[in-house]
């Protein structure tokens, strides 16, 4: 991972990295899959690349200007009235592009076409991406791996809000276990410090890494499936409330943490009290004072 051009959050990655990131890739989707399916053999999985230019009406409302690359239009010095009302209206017809800060509209919008479109798939299902995200970044040291341009792996598994089977709890172990088994360091589950208004309950996965706790993953209970579930039963078609299951996890940091591990100077060993501290913070997220 290099800079060549020397701008912060922008990095460069060789073959061996490159590589490094798909073998995560495939594995962790083979293990999630497995796991979902030793929990519930109905479920359907759905490798997907949607384009990174989104439209923006499909972004969450908290991502602003200030947070994503958006699309805008060319400047002019002189435009008359007759130009600036054809701007206008032009406006009101397209919809503005934006480069995706995340993959999650993409795999919303083509769960909704599986389920809208006669293709025979009903819930459960998965819908997964792994490919680029954008965001504008703060300025940070790389070794906080805070970039403007990187690689997220998202699972959107796709269920009936009426299931039996409580997926998200079931799958925290096995995913902190199948990413610490891969970057070879301790890894942590911890309540993630900012619940998004879509989210149940989000737990994020931490890699010890010798300078820091860092996410690598985070693992949500959302409700925000943009609609009620609607597909053939063995009679009538079945309206149900959706709930997801959200896996994103961050390859690059995936990549930078086994890195970490090879060094024969890391402090492989956590602070004495990162398990007092992890729990100390799970019980102030759950009862906040």
């Amino acid at each position: 991972m290099q800079n060549p051009y020397e701008i912060n959050g922008l990095v460069f990655w060789n073959e061996e990295e490159i590589r490094l990131r798909e073998t995560f890739r495939d594995f962790f989707a083979r293990r999630l899959q497995a796991e979902l399916l030793a929990l519930n053999p109905q479920w359907s999985f759905h490798f997907i690349e949607a384009p990174l230019l989104t439209p923006r009406d499909l972004l969450n409302v908290n991502y602003t200007e200030e947070d994503i690359w958006v699309q805008s239009e060319p400047e002019s010095s002189v435009i008359t009235q007759e130009q600036f009302d054809a701007l206008i209206e032009a406006r009101k017809l397209r919809r503005e592009l934006a480069l995706r800060p995340e993959t999650t509209p993409g795999s919303y919008t083509y769960a909704q076409y599986l389920l809208n479109n006669h293709t025979g798939v009903k819930p459960p299902f998965v819908v997964w991406q792994a490919g680029k995200s954008f965001r504008r970044e703060i300025v940070q040291p790389t070794k906080h791996m805070r970039l403007k341009e990187f690689y997220q792996q998202e699972f959107q598994c796709v269920y009936s809000a009426d299931t039996a089977n409580d997926y998200h709890e079931a799958i925290l172990e096995p995913v902190r276990a199948m990413i610490g088994s891969m970057v070879a360091l301790p890894t942590r589950l911890v309540e993630s410090d900012r619940l998004p208004a879509y989210s149940l309950r989000t737990m994020d996965v931490e890699v010890w890494n010798g300078d820091k706790w860092m996410e690598v993953c985070s693992i949500s209970k959302r409700t925000d499936f943009p609609e009620k579930l609607r597909f053939q039963g063995k009679k009538d078609v079945v309206e149900k409330d959706a709930l997801v299951l959200e896996v994103a996890i961050g390859l690059d940091r995936c990549v930078y943490n086994w890195q970490q591990a090879q060094r024969q100077d890391i402090n492989r060993t956590p602070p004495e009290n990162w398990m007092e501290e992890a729990e100390a913070l799970a019980e102030t997220e759950a009862h906040p004072t």
